[in-house]
């Protein structure tokens, strides 16, 4: 088995509060992010497939990687505030939400059209912030 990684940038902006919380909930649970103009980020998503290799003696073609990452989620939410995509209807777009998201987005599209294994989905929000989702060994 071996595993290929690899990195890609959208920027997106949103809002992180709660219609059901109050002003004061929004601001102590999420802080200076509750604000109702939102703000932006430069997300970093790196993505790892695991899987055989091929006769060639490679994984997958990284073009085919990230063409299949854009197709399914770079353009889905770069230049977007993430709050008006559907998938985030139900929940607040947190960096954490994002992974779990982009997990959601990927796994199916990268085992069938692919023939490889999302193994980890890493959404790096701020140099500081950095989520996983996945094999987290």
């Amino acid at each position: 088995m071996i595993a290929l990684s690899r990195r890609y940038r959208f920027p997106a902006a949103h809002v992180l509060r709660r219609a059901d919380f109050s002003e004061d909930e929004n601001l102590r649970v999420y802080g200076k992010c509750a604000n109702p103009n939102g703000h932006g980020h430069d997300y970093a998503l790196e993505v790892t497939v695991s899987g055989a290799l091929d006769p060639s003696g490679r994984l997958l073609d990284p073009a085919r990687l990230d063409a299949l990452v854009d197709d399914a989620l770079v353009r889905r939410f770069s230049h977007r505030m993430l709050n008006d995509d559907p998938l985030f209807a139900e929940r607040v777009p947190t960096a954490e939400n994002i992974a779990l998201v982009a997990r959601e987005l990927l796994a199916g599209p990268l085992a069938e059209r692919a023939g490889v294994r999302l193994r980890r989905v890493r959404v790096r929000e701020t140099r500081n912030n950095t989520f996983d989702v996945g094999d987290l060994r």
